[in-house]
């Protein structure tokens, strides 16, 4: 890791002080303290890369070690949100914010509009208007549901009796029904075609 590093910083050294004696310096600096700012930003970046490789093996190791707990990166999110959600509610922010919002409402509800709204819809609830006015409604109501159950009982019962006299009906036709000419020819065709059909099997 040295050897490389230390290949980069030659790099970035020789290609600074290349550009640097290519240009002009700035005024009021001197090439000697040109030199050693060049230097110093040599070894600058060589920290810098140093610490981007071992943060790079921190965060692998940091990743090996949720995989065996078995944290996984749903769980993950989940826990940074709760945290931030709780570092939001600590900050001073929220709490100034949370004790205005008190105070705002504390203000309103002892504000004498807010008191006098209050004291007027009391008085409406306990005026004989309104009393009055929910009693007939109430009233109607009780009128509307006896309405409805009478309407259904008279249904109810219209039915039962179409149905008795549909039974009646039927159960004093059919004695009727066999008495008449009509059914009394029937029955002997139909008695006349079954000794028809007997005696053409005897054939047979």
């Amino acid at each position: 890791m040295d050897s490389v590093n230390n290949g980069f910083g030659s790099a970035r050294m020789t290609g600074s002080m290349e550009g640097a004696t290519g240009g002009t310096l700035p005024p009021g600096l001197t090439e000697e303290e040109a030199e050693e700012l060049r230097v110093e930003l040599t070894k600058v970046e060589d920290e810098i890369q140093t610490l981007r490789q071992v943060l790079a093996a921190k965060e692998r190791h940091a990743g090996d070690i949720k995989r065996q707990l078995g944290i996984s990166p749903l769980n993950e999110i989940k826990q940074n949100i709760s945290k931030g959600w709780q570092d939001v509610q600590s900050s001073n922010a929220y709490l100034q914010t949370k004790e205005k919002l008190g105070q705002w409402n504390e203000s309103i509800t002892h504000s004498n509009a807010y008191l006098t709204a209050s004291a007027t819809l009391d008085d409406i609830s306990q005026s004989d208007a309104y009393k009055k006015t929910q009693e007939t409604l109430s009233q109607a109501g009780q009128v509307t549901s006896a309405a409805l159950s009478s309407m259904g009982a008279a249904i109810s019962e219209r039915i039962g009796t179409m149905r008795l006299g549909y039974s009646v009906h039927h159960s004093l036709s059919m004695p009727s029904m066999r008495s008449s000419p009509s059914f009394r020819s029937f029955e002997d065709r139909v008695g006349s075609l079954r000794v028809t059909c007997l005696s053409y099997l005897c054939l047979l």
